[in-house]
């Protein structure tokens, strides 16, 4: 792919990631997620990837990013106990699942890594409670489609 090809590519994948994120009927923030919300959606999201035989990470983050609630699986594969906490922390940051951020790197090539607090990854997603994000929620161990059955898990438990 020619250089001014790949610009722009990597120009509109990020316009409409940047399109996105100033969208009319985007979630706004809300309320950080309480301690007890963290621990109930997690404790699914463990559960379902157990129901499977997938040793994870399950990571809770509040709005900021910060780490609310974090649960190891015996035999978690370590750099995958950080991911978890990285891809909530990206998911509340960024207001959307870090499969998007996956796609946009797949389609128009590593850019969207230069964007601080990145990782894309699937398995982590916005954690929305009447209408608002409240956190996120990230699973991390399996491939990026078993992160985000386990995460997806826990979200609907919500």
């Amino acid at each position: 792919m020619s250089c001014s090809k790949w610009s722009a590519t990597a120009a509109v994948g990020l316009f409409c990631m940047t399109s996105l994120a100033h969208a009319d009927d985007e979630p706004k923030y809300g309320a950080d997620i309480s301690l007890d919300i963290a621990k109930a959606i997690a404790a699914v999201a463990i559960k379902e990837c157990a129901a499977h035989s997938w040793p994870m990470a399950v990571a809770v983050t509040d709005t900021h990013g910060a780490l609310v609630y974090y649960e190891k699986m015996d035999d978690t594969e370590l750099g995958s106990a950080q991911a978890a906490v990285e891809k909530a922390a990206a998911a509340a940051l960024y207001k959307r699942p870090t499969r998007a951020f996956y796609d946009v790197t797949a389609k128009a090539g590593p850019f969207m890594l230069t964007m601080p607090g990145v990782l894309a990854a699937p398995g982590a997603w916005p954690v929305v409670k009447d209408g608002k994000i409240i956190g996120a929620l990230a699973a991390s161990g399996g491939t990026g489609d078993q992160d985000d059955v386990c995460a997806k898990a826990g979200l609907a438990a919500l």
